[in-house]
């Protein structure tokens, strides 16, 4: 019988998620329906909870419906909603006088929620915002019951620590955890001293795109949209695959297991989020964590340093 996954808690919040969380950019709508109803059947079955459900869509792009498909997923695989946490995104781009309200309704209208168990505020990308604001509307959806804790993508550590800070002031809760970047290849920001310092707070870490868009784990063709390369680094990145390959298979496992397995060994870890598109690569990526088990932490961490593609080139305070 397979242990279930374990589960550890979102920052201070009371939450508890699983080791490995279940992302749906630009997934559920290329796969068969039957094929995803029966692959997230099996992640709640073996122990995956938190699941990322976000509206990855500009006016100006394409529709897309992959959250959409998800409740149907829901439906058809029979998930009670004591099941599963959802987690979604909250854009800083269409905040206004209105706050989040309209933007976090629509999302939970559209995968048939009442509220959501974590959001996480986009990418900072502007500068016309008063954080303060920001805080104070999250408190008032946590109030009203529409959200239960929050956190944040990729943003700055200082820009982190002025939401901790707002919300010590006003008396209200901050940011619970962070989503970086974080991979063998990508390491500078949460293995830094500026988030050290937000970890030993309580602060938690999501660690997200941790195979680089596939890269890592040996798709190098280029035909899958991937995020954005800070430091302009994918090209050494690529590079190392035949390398990591190697190590890959003089451990018995396989690079995507590495790549993920790697993750797990941060302090201030509370899940990695990964995609996955079929039922033996759900499977094949829960099975990293037993890697870490098997070669241990430390030397993990020691093995894969070769790989560290933006140390010295990314300053580890963020964006």
């Amino acid at each position: 019988m397979t242990t279930p996954l374990p589960r550890r808690e979102i920052g201070r919040s009371g939450i508890s998620a699983s080791l490995f969380s279940l992302g749906s950019w630009h997934t559920y709508d290329r796969m068969d329906f039957a094929d995803a109803t029966a692959m997230l059947r099996e992640a709640v079955d073996r122990g995956v909870n938190l699941f990322d459900v976000g509206v990855y869509s500009t006016p100006e792009m394409p529709p897309v419906f992959t959250d959409v498909i998800f409740a149907g997923m829901v439906r058809a695989a029979g998930l009670r909603r004591e099941e599963w946490l959802l987690s979604s995104k909250l854009w800083l781009e269409a905040f206004d006088a209105d706050g989040f309200r309209p933007q976090l309704e629509n999302a939970l209208m559209r995968v048939g929620a009442e509220h959501a168990d974590l959001v996480v505020l986009g990418d900072l990308r502007r500068d016309d915002l008063e954080l303060r604001d920001l805080v104070l509307d999250l408190a008032q959806l946590t109030d009203a019951g529409l959200i239960r804790t929050w956190g944040v993508n990729n943003w700055s550590a200082a820009s982190i620590q002025s939401l901790i800070d707002i919300a010590a002031d006003e008396g209200v809760a901050g940011p619970q955890i962070a989503q970086l970047k974080y991979s063998v290849s990508r390491r500078s920001i949460p293995d830094g001293e500026p988030f050290a310092r937000l970890w030993e707070q309580g602060l938690t870490l999501q660690a997200s795109d941790c195979l680089e868009g596939g890269v890592l784990a040996g798709r190098v063709d280029g035909g899958r949209q991937i995020g954005r390369d800070p430091g302009d680094i994918r090209e050494r990145i690529i590079d190392d695959v035949p390398a990591l390959t190697a190590l890959a298979t003089s451990l018995h496992t396989t690079p995507a297991q590495l790549g993920l397995a790697f993750t797990l060994t941060h302090p201030a870890l509370t899940t990695t989020l990964f995609g996955a598109s079929s039922i033996a690569q759900l499977r094949a990526n829960l099975d990293a964590a037993d890697l870490v088990d098997r070669v241990g932490a430390a030397e993990l961490r020691r093995l894969v340093a070769p790989f560290w593609a933006d140390r010295d080139v990314v300053s580890p305070e963020g964006p």
